[in-house]
């Protein structure tokens, strides 16, 4: 019993360590759970079948272009100028994205 002690102790030991580096693995996001955050974000106002599709265009989406990022605000300076909102100014602002590649 006394010989058990000891080993009980230290192997509880080793895996406290064994999670403390499991918790520090998981801090680090991954590039599809970075993208997930960035859709998701993205995505805040729009439910249902809108949401939906915006989610799976996003997520499946290849990284951008250099060209892109450059249009991006032109497109959305056009859809306020325009005062758009909703599935108009989603629809407005994926075609103007589509037309400035």
């Amino acid at each position: 019993m006394k010989q058990l002690l000891p080993l009980i102790a230290a192997m509880g030991l080793a895996l406290s360590m064994g999670m403390g580096v499991a918790h520090a693995a998981e801090g680090a996001k991954t590039a599809q759970q970075s993208k997930m955050a960035t859709c998701n974000a993205d995505a805040a106002g729009k439910k249902g079948d809108e949401r939906k599709a915006f989610m799976k265009d996003c997520l499946s989406a290849k990284p951008a272009a250099a060209a892109a990022p450059a249009a991006k605000p032109s497109c959305d300076q056009a859809a306020a100028d325009k005062k758009l909102a909703g599935a108009a100014k989603a629809s407005f602002l994926k075609k103007c994205m589509a037309d400035a590649k």
